[in-house]
């Protein structure tokens, strides 16, 4: 029997300690399993190579929970230790040996998955056990097989057992106050989580099943009789979609996949992106697009990261830009640095090209799309629009490849992409700046006069719906020279789209001067201006429009994005038709009767935008009773 001290180097103490190795603890299992993968992968790599000759047999990882002697254990029949690859793996503490081993074997074209990141897990082990013991038996002819253990000091044993199995067991005496990872619904829950698809089976107890009797015997029926079977109950898939060929997958593949990723989803993905690259980095997946609805926010946290087959994290944000969160998927890569700051993430090499490529990838499938077969394309482009949105709005290189494909449809229900409906209406909706001007209505139904005054012109006006559509519309304005948008409420046509032509008020300066203090008295003066406009004599007598400035602040701000202190005020224009024959009507009536004119033609232009309610509508309702 051998005594000693772990020999813990002084600058990788700090990710040593045992409590405090990861905040959580449940992470240990994560860590050992991973731990008996490798050392199953190795055996794997060596067989190839030529370097082991004996039969590798079933390799698997068992979980074996003891709940009367209070202890779990994780058993692989992979390569095993001798005493002296524990004093060198173990006892010193802040040497790698999955490390090592890929250095080793880098070369080879028949290395195996070795899970390199998780050099330090085993002692993820102390967290939730006060004593913990190796057996293990090496691979070699004359391996002798030894027992090392240790109570969580620096402190350890090592002596010589009998053990029949190559590979390792690690037993854990789980402490009474962990002592929830002795219930089997809790380990269950763990490896459900985080080791759902190791490449190496792992069985954790048994399930029952039912096959053909051995003996034939028939039931009444005639049918082969059904006899109860107990089996192990393997908990992981180990050939995942990911690690497949793309080539080797049907469409059912990819959906069967999505439902196992997402069980409780009964949606299927509009379609997928199979990520497959080894060079310059290392990275694997598949990315689902959902049907992504109007809150963002609800769709989050759907990636799932994985280190070779290993489960890191649902929250990837770090990862991959902010707008590629609203996806579902995997995405699977040993180059991210696990374990580490946020702002390492965001400043590691990697992590940058990984986020640039999936970024690619995803807007080139989108464009594909669009080309191979636009018709299909807009029947998806309701569930796949705020998604591009969001993409445009926070990622400048996806924003300029989206130009290609991004679509805006018109009340007319034809899509465009910007440069197509650019064209479509440059010589009808250029104004005398040069400037073509995008009509849009966020309600068609609800702006209906309005829309329906600017289809008399010969204008098309687009639908822009949806919580991003402010930031969206001053980003285009940006991105594309001479062009503005407008909604269609936001002025008269004439101001939206001004031309060298004017038309000859019948109203004189004077006129408008002696009938603007009749329409102030008649609404709130701080919500409200007068504004008196020359339109055309079918046109409404009164319009009440909101400035698109005034009205894109409010908005932007409702979302946080306006970059204000305070509330932005919520004011309108009362637009006076200066040729309306009923406005001549109020300047020509009797002092009296001039306010209960210009009230009740205010009333209907707000009855219009429903912006008459309660009390105000009473009184407008009772008014017209009386008019009748």
């Amino acid at each position: 029997m051998k005594t000693g001290h772990i020999n813990v180097q002084t600058e990788n103490i700090f990710p040593i300690i045992k409590k405090f190795l990861y905040s959580d603890h449940e992470i240990f299992l994560r860590e050992l399993v991973s731990n008996a993968v490798d050392a199953s992968q190795k055996l794997k790599v060596l067989a190839k190579n030529g370097e082991y000759d004996k039969e590798i047999g079933d390799l698997k990882v068992e979980i074996l929970l003891d709940k009367d002697a209070k202890t779990l254990t994780i058993r692989d029949y992979g390569i095993g230790m001798t005493a002296e690859e524990i004093d060198k793996y173990i006892n010193q503490i802040a040497f790698s040996g999955a490390e090592e081993f890929v250095q080793k074997y880098k070369e080879s074209d028949n290395k195996e998955s070795i899970i390199g990141h998780f050099g330090l897990g085993f002692y993820s082990a102390f967290m939730v056990a006060d004593n913990v013991e190796i057996k293990t038996l090496g691979r070699y002819d004359d391996a002798q097989a030894v027992q090392w253990q240790s109570n969580g000091t620096t402190e350890y044993t090592i002596k010589e057992i009998e053990k029949d199995q190559r590979g390792t067991d690690i037993v854990l005496h789980i402490t009474e106050e962990s002592k929830e990872f002795l219930e089997e619904a809790r380990i269950r829950g763990i490896l459900d989580k985080y080791c759902k698809f190791l490449p190496i089976p792992v069985i954790f107890g048994t399930k029952t099943i039912q096959e053909d009797d051995p003996s034939g015997e028939k039931d009444d029926e005639g049918n082969v009789k059904q006899v109860s079977k107990e089996v192990p109950d393997q908990v992981n898939n180990t050939n995942p979609a990911w690690t497949i060929m793309p080539s080797e997958l049907k469409e059912e593949d990819y959906k069967g996949f999505y439902r196992e990723l997402y069980p409780m989803t009964f949606e299927e993905p509009l379609f997928h992106i199979h990520l497959n690259v080894d060079y310059p980095f290392n990275l694997t997946g598949i990315l689902y697009f959902p049907k992504i609805k109007e809150n963002v926010e609800v769709q989050r946290n759907k990636i799932q990261l994985y280190s070779n087959q290993v489960f890191i994290t649902d929250n990837v944000e770090e990862i991959v830009p902010e707008f590629l969160t609203l996806l579902h998927g995997v995405i699977d890569s040993p180059d991210i640095p696990l374990n580490v700051s946020r702002s390492y993430l965001q400043s590691d090499g990697n992590v940058k090209k990984i986020s640039a490529h999936i970024t690619k990838k995803v807007a080139d499938k989108l464009k594909q799309m669009f080309n191979q077969d636009r018709e299909d394309f807009e029947s998806k482009w309701n569930d796949l629009r705020i998604f591009s949105e969001y993409g445009m709005l926070s990622d400048d290189k996806f924003a300029d490849r989206a130009k290609a494909f991004h679509l805006v449809k018109s009340t007319e229900d034809k899509f465009f992409t910007v440069e197509e409906f650019k064209e479509k209406v440059k010589d009808t909706q250029t104004d005398k700046d040069g400037k073509t001007v995008f009509l849009y209505t966020n309600d068609k139904e609800e702006q209906y006069s309005f829309v329906k005054a600017a289809k008399e012109r010969g204008y098309e006006v687009l639908e822009l719906q949806g919580p991003l559509i402010p930031h969206w519309v001053q980003k285009m304005e940006t991105t594309f020279e001479n062009v503005s948008f407008a909604r269609v409420d936001a002025d008269t046509l004439d101001n939206l789209i001004k031309k060298d032509e004017d038309i000859p008020s019948k109203l004189s300066e004077e006129d408008q001067e002696k009938l603007k203090p009749v329409f102030e008295g008649v609404v709130n003066k701080d919500k409200f201006k007068i504004q008196f406009e020359s339109m055309s004599e079918s046109e409404a007598p009164i319009v009440v429009t909101q400035p698109e400035f005034i009205r894109r602040m409010q908005e932007q701000q409702q979302m946080g994005g306006a970059g204000f202190m305070g509330a932005f005020p919520e004011t309108y224009n009362l637009v006076v038709n200066s040729n309306h024959a009923k406005i001549s009507e109020v300047l020509n009536a009797k002092e009296d009767e001039q306010s209960q004119k210009a009230k009740q033609l205010t009333d209907l232009a707000m009855l219009s935008q429903g912006m008459l309610k309660g009390e105000a509508l009473t009184d407008f309702v009772n008014r017209s009773i009386e008019l009748i």
